[in-house]
């Protein structure tokens, strides 16, 4: 999986430009510092007179102007919308605040919708993308690591239910994904850590190298090194771009991308929505996915015990909140991966390796007995 040569224009700062490929879907990745203030790197070749930034109440102050002052450059109206700020607001009531926005000043099938923030905003903004008018085009441009790392890249789009996380979406594709290292410097530490959860599962499921470079490196990663960083999220939407590239719409490989995720959405929907971040549920269900992977006989407690303690150095919690093992087992059964109300978990086969598995759900409760609080 090469990288692409960086950009070669003077007029921009050094950048990273991957590639997916998916036929007339493909688009290109670009990671770097300083771009959103560049028209020439938030230009997404679409030809349209209008564009609309949709971001939230947090991140509009930040980065809305400057990125909508770039625009200009290619756009003859460029207007924002701010939501509200949270995984608590993604649902059918806050999408619709895109599509009255839409509506009512006349934005027609050639927009062009920019997606500008974290992981809610880019998965509420695709999905009102590829709705409007039956499919507009949209620029995925992300201020958090998680969504630098993950949710922006790979066309998944969605918004939760309250009986599920992302249980209405979309698969659409971007025009293009814009990753701007320094929109890192405004989050708070525990933004980072939870973009993290994200970047560590990228190791033991496909690149173990990638995981000992992580454990090398985690201090300087929760510092924000610029550096660490750049690596990190290049790494990481490499191993996603070759995922998808094979996979678009998960029905075999991309489901090894949702490693502690089966267990991580049930205990953000057991909480509510919000209570924990993403990227926290995540890491404490790489953690029982792990245990999971160790009591079906596939890899060693030592591997796993390696897992968690990453987890934990990155400020992560590893163990989850007692729901109860009954309810843990009857959210993961709404978990998309599931068949026929049984219930699939992406493990661990070998360090590196990852595929989907049943389990008794004798098992997975003493997982979930066993590593809740």
């Amino acid at each position: 999986m090469p990288l692409s040569p960086p950009i070669s224009s003077p007029t921009l700062p050094p950048t990273t430009q991957l590639r997916i490929e998916l036929a007339d879907r493909s688009y290109d990745i670009q990671i770097g510092c300083g771009l959103l203030d560049h028209p020439d790197a938030v230009a997404c070749g679409a030809r349209s007179s209008e564009a609309l930034i949709v971001t939230n109440t947090t991140v509009a102050p930040l980065y809305a102007a400057r990125l909508q002052h770039a625009l200009a450059k290619h756009h003859a109206r460029v207007c924002t919308i701010a939501l509200p700020d949270g995984e608590a607001h993604k649902d059918f009531e806050t999408l619709n605040l895109i599509f009255d926005r839409l509506l009512g000043d006349g934005f027609d099938r050639k927009a062009v919708v920019y997606a500008l923030g974290g992981g809610v905003i880019g998965d509420m903004t695709g999905f009102a993308a590829a709705c409007y008018m039956r499919g507009v085009a949209y620029v995925q441009v992300p201020t958090t690591l998680l969504a630098q790392v993950d949710s922006s890249v790979g066309g998944k789009t969605a918004i939760n239910h309250p009986a599920g996380k992302n249980m209405i979406g979309a698969f659409y594709q971007p025009l293009r994904v814009i990753a701007d290292l320094d929109t890192l410097d405004t989050l708070p530490d525990r933004e980072i850590s939870a973009g993290l959860a994200e970047v560590i599962k990228y190791g033991p499921i496909a690149d173990d190298d990638f995981l000992g470079w992580i454990e090398q490196h985690i201090d300087a990663l929760r510092a924000r090194d610029k550096a660490a960083l750049a690596h990190a999220v290049r790494r990481s939407c490499e191993i996603k771009a070759w995922v998808v590239g094979q996979d678009e719409r998960e029905s075999g490989l991309r489901a090894i991308l949702n490693f502690g995720h089966t267990f991580g959405h049930a205990i953000e929907a057991g909480l509510g929505f919000g209570a924990w971040l993403h990227g926290e549920a995540v890491g404490c269900g790489m953690v029982m996915a792990a245990e999971l992977s160790v009591r079906c006989g596939l890899i060693d407690a030592t591997y796993a015990a390696r897992i968690a303690r990453l987890i934990e150095r990155a400020g992560l919690p590893t163990r989850g909140p007692r729901l109860g093992a009954a309810r843990y087992l009857e959210l993961m059964r709404i978990d998309k991966k599931s068949e026929s109300g049984q219930i699939r978990f992406v493990l661990i086969d070998a360090p590196g390796q990852a595929s989907l598995h049943h389990a008794d759900d004798a098992l997975v409760a003493q997982v979930i007995d066993a590593n809740t609080v």
